[in-house]
């Protein structure tokens, strides 16, 4: 499960390469410069960092720059908007280059591949009218596909299911604090088989 959450992780981090504004992706309202988002793992009442990412977002609301730092404020991942493609940078290994291919049906296929061409992962995104996600199907290792459902115009639960269909996680997402635009400033998401529980804090700054 921990591979999954990892994964799930760097997902979140993949959706930067979409075409898509990263703002509707994420049901944040217009006019973000720049945020600060802090992910922690919650256990009997204390919280343990996972990761902080800081993005600066480019006029139409897609990801100019971003960078994530683990919990000792190690950079693990950087990615830099060019014209065609991102650039995701790591400490570990090759940059990844990645580009993203509009096909039918409201879906994009997003792609990664090192400089000699090599592929590292693909993944198909699946939009709603309104550009939210409705599902990511993962066509590297680990196969899995997450079903994302809405209530009251807001994400509520994500479905993680593996290739025969069997579900391996659910999470449910509840959203405790809003800003004055909407933005949701605190969220818990909770895992109901693996039974983890996590706080994800959001601090926008308005143009």
């Amino acid at each position: 499960m921990m591979k999954i959450c990892c994964f799930f992780i760097l997902l979140l981090s993949f959706q930067s390469c979409a075409t898509k504004k990263h703002t509707h992706i994420r049901q944040w309202a217009e006019g973000i410069q720049s945020a600060t988002e802090k992910k922690y793992r919650v256990s009997q009442n204390s919280k343990k960092l996972l990761y902080t990412k800081e993005y600066l977002f480019t006029r139409n609301g897609r990801i100019k720059y971003s960078k994530t730092n683990d919990s000792l404020g190690n950079i693990i991942q950087e990615t830099q908007k060019r014209l065609w493609f991102v650039v995701e940078s790591y400490p570990d290994k090759e940059n990844y280059y990645c580009k993203t291919r509009w096909k039918p049906g409201q879906r994009e296929r997003i792609s990664c591949y090192t400089r000699k061409q090599f592929k590292q992962n693909e993944a198909i995104y699946q939009y709603n009218p309104d550009g939210t996600i409705a599902k990511i199907t993962n066509r590297f290792p680990p196969f899995f596909t997450q079903f994302f459902d809405y209530k009251h115009n807001y994400l509520s639960k994500i479905s993680i299911k593996a290739v025969n269909d069997s579900l391996i996680d659910e999470i449910q997402i509840h959203c405790i604090n809003k800003d004055e635009k909407g933005n949701c400033l605190k969220e818990i998401r909770q895992y109901s088989k693996s039974n983890l529980q996590e706080e994800i804090d959001f601090y926008p700054k308005y143009q």
